[in-house]
């Protein structure tokens, strides 16, 4: 079993550096690259204002954030949700940039493991071609419409769509198949049962293989 993780965040702004801080973070468990359902979700406090540029992305004010927990009191349940598996990330700079801030902040190690960054796998499979979530949905025509602003979750599985797509589309592996319940064995055409083969040639075919063999004139094999 492959488990990854794949990762999505919101934030006050583009810098953590700046002073500006998570607040929503989202991680959605895979198995074998398909959701299994289970996911870490939080809205976090940022301990500060929300400016009107992030609003407008995300919809979070600070009054509403107010009563969620301080990344403090969530990260060791976060830590604990990722273990040591593969993290798969839209422009993983970003969001891992504000994670490990935050991680640091309350002292912390930085995450360190593996890291898929599914913006380069975009631009590596299409060169030139627009990279972003929303235009990866539409190439995949992966249905949108349930989100009206971006948030941390909705994105996070739209991005775990997304990236099945970018690294084979809905067929990966007969495993994969099989845990969406359908088996491709069952739509097999039948094939004839053969009897098996001998291991070792009849006297028949031996003495029909020399006589052949007597009518070349120097075979490699007996020079």
């Amino acid at each position: 079993m492959i488990r990854e993780l794949v990762i999505d965040t919101e934030t006050t702004g583009l810098d953590p550096q700046d002073g500006h801080r998570l607040v929503e973070i989202a991680a959605i468990e895979l198995l074998n690259h398909l959701p299994t359902g289970k996911s870490f979700h939080h809205y976090v406090n940022p301990e500060r204002d929300v400016p009107e540029a992030a609003q407008a992305v995300h919809g979070l004010t600070a009054e509403f954030l107010a009563p969620y927990p301080v990344f403090a009191a969530i990260a060791p349940e976060f830590l604990e949700f990722l273990g040591s598996d593969a993290l798969v990330i839209h422009n993983a700079e970003f969001d891992l940039a504000f994670i490990n801030a935050e991680l640091s902040r309350v002292g912390l190690a930085p995450l360190s493991g593996a890291v898929i960054d599914t913006l380069l796998l975009a631009r590596r499979k299409y060169p030139g071609q627009p990279a972003n979530l929303d235009a990866l949905c539409r190439r995949f025509a992966i249905d949108l419409s349930e989100r009206e602003k971006h948030g941390a979750l909705i994105d996070g599985e739209l991005l775990a769509a997304v990236y099945l797509e970018l690294i084979g589309g809905r067929q990966p592996g007969l495993d994969l198949t099989a845990a969406r319940g359908v088996t491709a064995l069952r739509h097999a055409a039948p094939r004839d049962q053969r009897p098996p083969r001998r291991h070792a040639a009849s006297v028949e075919e031996l003495m029909a293989h020399e006589a052949l063999v007597a009518r070349l004139k120097q075979p490699l094999w007996r020079l």
